[in-house]
């Protein structure tokens, strides 16, 4: 007689797990159809059960977007998972979410990047709309960020910016090698960064013997790191009852990386610290970190800032003004470079204005529009965020006929708006900067056809340095050097594959051949 063998535990779990997602798939099914009975919704394709639409979101979500927007509409309903998704692809759209009705959308989603990488929370980009957010946006308008601070901050961008012309030119002499361009642009931006934020440079030449400074190989992997799982699609962020199911191992990344990004920042703290009790009364701030500290202590403020607050705000000041930066000069480089006659117009234009006895500065910039005609297009074509960060309705609203229920979240996809035939032509997806020489279109969120840092309330506060330091570093690239690609790469060649993140980067960073056209004492 054959005994019975029992189920082993794993073959009782796959049961029951197969039990529960069946049990799940007809209450979400019919949770769906009494749904799209209560609301007109948007239209959109037909979702699966528990995933939702997520089958047809590629690697590249922007463009898998715009794919499906083409089908269905310039105003989208879609399902990631469990939650509800308006997509707005046409400025029309774009102006009902960012500007009539933007109040409505202030909140942000609840994911797993800013529970475990951005202090649960406590920063600008991931905090829901309330006191303590407003709070934050004008400590960081008003303090942090404005337009005094920019000022007072000219000489560190400009010593800054000539440290990376030495660095390239020494790089590039000997042999004409190619250098890796992103490498340069990241590091500039990070010492600007630094001692604009943090006093001083804490990561590179010039760091000095600091226990706690990560080499720059190192700190460019955090960079990258934070914002390509601040773009992630988690499980859980999807569908919450399987928020314990990590298949790519995203969360345990986000908990690795915010360890020793706070043991950074909790190193850079306690040097402040220190100097605000040595110097006492006489205490004045030097940086933007004497800055938060001494705000996080006035009594008056409407919300306390706690330290994690303080060390989310410095977190996102660091992250936030490096990476972007470096990757929107990277694609307008890689653009130049595949067109000679807009680089050679551009070249020609800093020769006239500036001359070749002195560097670019920033009061030159106001004088090169079209150098400021490069920048915009760039950002045209490769806004850093192609679907600005997500937001969340926080309540029932409704736009051209349809219902947004509360709690949907609003994808607004600057990058399908920007590549719009119907805004720009049938040239749309070539760069090409003329259609920005005489116009007035900006990038302040003001011309919502045109929006590399959002619009509304929820627009980012650091646009003002950003786009200084595109402007400026990029200025001087093109007039310390004469750029070429590294032979055997023809310029119609050249890769442009995209990386996703919640930025969107180069596959392969740009490689390219910088020669000095200046005198020698300039670098």
């Amino acid at each position: 007689m054959e005994v019975p063998v029992p189920p082993s535990w794993a073959a009782t779990f796959t049961v029951l797990l197969a039990t529960a997602v069946l049990f799940l798939t007809a209450v979400l099914r019919c949770h769906h159809r009494r749904q799209a009975r209560k609301h007109n919704l948007p239209p959109g394709p037909r979702p699966w059960p528990v995933i939702g639409n997520l089958n047809l979101i590629g690697p590249l979500p922007h463009r898998s977007i715009r794919e499906l927007s083409a089908r269905h509409g310039p105003l989208m309903f879609l399902r990631f998972g469990s939650f509800p998704v308006v997509v707005a692809s046409s400025v029309d759209a774009a102006e009902f979410f960012l500007r009539t009705q933007d109040l409505a959308f202030l909140d942000r989603p609840r994911m797993a990047c800013g529970k475990y990488t951005v202090y649960n929370y406590s920063g600008m980009l991931w905090s829901h709309y309330g006191a303590y957010w407003r709070q934050l946006r004008k400590l960081w308008l008003t303090e942090l960020l404005s337009a005094k601070q920019l000022r007072l901050t000219e000489s560190v961008r400009a010593d800054e910016v000539r440290a990376m012309l030495r660095d390239l030119r020494a790089a590039s002499a000997g042999g004409g090698g190619a250098v890796v361009l992103k490498d340069h642009l990241l590091m500039a931006t990070l010492n600007v960064v630094s001692r604009m934020v943090l006093g001083r440079k804490y990561v590179g030449e010039g760091a000095g013997a600091d226990a706690a400074a990560a080499t720059p190989d190192e700190f460019r992997w955090m960079i990258e790191e934070i914002f390509f799982l601040n773009g992630a699609l988690h499980v859980g962020d999807m569908v919450p009852w399987l928020g314990w199911f990590d298949p790519h191992g995203y969360v345990a990344r986000m908990k690795r990386l915010a360890k020793m990004f706070d043991a950074f920042v909790e190193h850079v703290l306690r040097e402040h610290d220190d100097r605000r009790r040595r110097e006492g009364p006489a205490f004045v701030p030097k940086d933007m970190v004497d800055l938060l500290l001494q705000l996080a202590d006035d009594p008056s403020l409407d919300v306390p800032i706690d330290r994690n607050g303080v060390k989310a705000s410095i977190l996102e000041l660091i992250t936030g003004g490096t990476d972007t930066s470096s990757v929107t000069m990277e694609w307008a480089m890689s653009e130049l470079l595949r067109k000679p006659d807009v680089l050679a117009k551009a070249t020609e234009e800093l020769d006239r204005v500036v001359g070749r006895d002195r560097l670019v500065a920033e009061g030159d910039i106001p004088s090169l529009p079209y150098l400021d005609a490069v920048v915009k297009e760039a950002m045209r074509l490769h806004p850093v965020v192609p679907l600005l960060v997500p937001r969340v309705s926080r309540e029932d609203t409704s736009v051209a006929g349809y219902d947004i229920p509360k709690g949907t979240r609003i994808l607004v996809s600057v990058w399908a708006i920007g590549r719009d035939p119907a805004v720009w032509g049938d040239a749309a997806e070539e760069f090409r900067p003329e259609r920005f020489v005489g116009s007035e279109v900006d990038v302040k969120g003001q011309h919502l056809q045109l929006l590399p840092f959002g619009s509304g309330r929820r627009m980012c506060p650091a646009h003002g340095l950003g786009l200084r330091m595109v402007q400026l570093v990029l200025a001087n690239l093109l007039h310390g050097f004469t750029w070429r690609l590294p032979d055997g790469v023809v310029a119609e060649e050249l890769s442009m594959e995209e990386k996703f993140g919640i930025s969107v980067s180069r596959v392969d960073h740009l490689k390219a051949i910088p020669e000095p056209k200046l005198p020698d004492h300039l670098y």
